[in-house]
């Protein structure tokens, strides 16, 4: 397949991913369908997908997503405020800065004790779902899914607490291909709303 239809699945999945808040795989599932090409065709790499998010907010939602974008931090940093006693690390479309109010917040906690986060939010009343789902390293994993309103937003958002081992916290703060930081604490969230 050429880089040229790479580059229209890529179009498409931003598309998908900025106007309903799509994750990437199933967004870049959705470009083929809707491209007609065939499910088995090769799909462009995230860092491309993500190229194309990026050029797409600053074509359609310069005006919308940089105030979105600061509430959905805002209220990132309260919840790892909370969770701070288990070194909470952003990551996903809130950590990158391409998140709208379509986006939910990635936080990976990293505890000695697995449940400890889990007694935490039930001391604290904090309803949630618990799932399991692939970690970054391709490991099952705990994710606690919480429902927070953001006021800014006046919406509901999706807050999800992927629970490591402290050991995985070595390996978490190593840069992705283009060397940069794939997630951040509370002092580089500060440093990202301070700088805003």
């Amino acid at each position: 397949m050429s880089n040229d239809a790479k580059a229209e699945i890529a179009a498409t999945a931003a598309r998908l991913v900025v106007e309903e808040g799509l994750e990437y795989g199933p967004a870049k599932r959705r470009a083929l369908r809707e491209l007609g090409l065939p499910s088995r065709s090769p799909l462009p790499s995230n860092d491309m997908l993500e190229d194309e998010v990026f050029d797409y907010l600053k074509l359609f939602c310069a005006d919308t997503q940089p105030q979105e974008l600061l509430a959905l931090r805002q209220l990132a940093l309260t919840w790892m405020e909370l969770l701070q006693a288990f070194r909470p690390h952003l990551s996903g479309a809130v950590w990158r800065g391409s998140a709208t109010r379509l986006s939910d917040i990635y936080i990976q906690l990293f505890c000695d004790d697995s449940k400890s986060a889990e007694l935490m939010l039930i001391d604290q009343g904090v309803r949630y779902d618990v799932q399991s789902v692939k970690g970054f390293k391709g490991e099952e994993v705990d994710a606690l899914s919480i429902h927070s309103l953001c006021s800014p937003l006046n919406e509901d958002i999706g807050v999800h607490l992927m629970v490591y081992d402290y050991d995985d916290l070595r390996g978490a703060l190593l840069p992705d291909e283009r060397g940069r930081p794939q997630r951040g604490d509370l002092v580089a969230l500060r440093q990202l709303l301070d700088n805003a």
